[in-house]
């Protein structure tokens, strides 16, 4: 099976070794300090989300459409963080885009978002970040 297209996707470049990167992204996304395997986390109140970590990669997939991927890889300036969103409804796909209003503004919102989170990590680390 072909993997989706996504629906938003942004990326930054951190000033840090990928594994420092690595640590600090996870510290955010992850505070109970779990860092391996399948598990569901509170995500909002009422809401839960079930939360991959494979190698570099966080996933979170909650509701019926929702997968939103975290990974960190190597650059020559330090470490990568891309952020992708994805449409993983089965039998309704068609229908998130209507159920969310054709997703005006969802992929600028989404890059807002990880700007404020590629930040966040860059201050953990106290180290330069920019948009890539």
């Amino acid at each position: 099976m072909r993997r989706p297209r996504p629906l938003a996707e942004a990326a930054g470049i951190v000033e840090a070794p990928a594994a420092r990167v690595w640590d600090a992204l996870a510290a955010e996304l992850l505070p109970d300090g779990r860092r391996t395997g399948r598990f569901r986390v509170q995500d909002a109140p009422g809401h839960t989300s079930t939360v991959e970590v494979t190698g570099r990669t966080i996933a979170f997939q909650g509701g019926w459409w929702y997968r939103g991927e975290w990974s960190v890889e190597p650059h020559a300036d330090g470490a990568r963080i891309v952020h992708r969103v994805f449409n993983v409804a089965r039998a309704t796909r068609w229908a998130v885009p209507l159920a969310n209003r054709m997703f005006v503004g969802f992929a600028d919102d989404t890059r807002t978002a990880f700007i404020e989170r590629l930040d966040r990590v860059g201050h953990r680390l106290n180290r330069p970040t920019r948009p890539a």
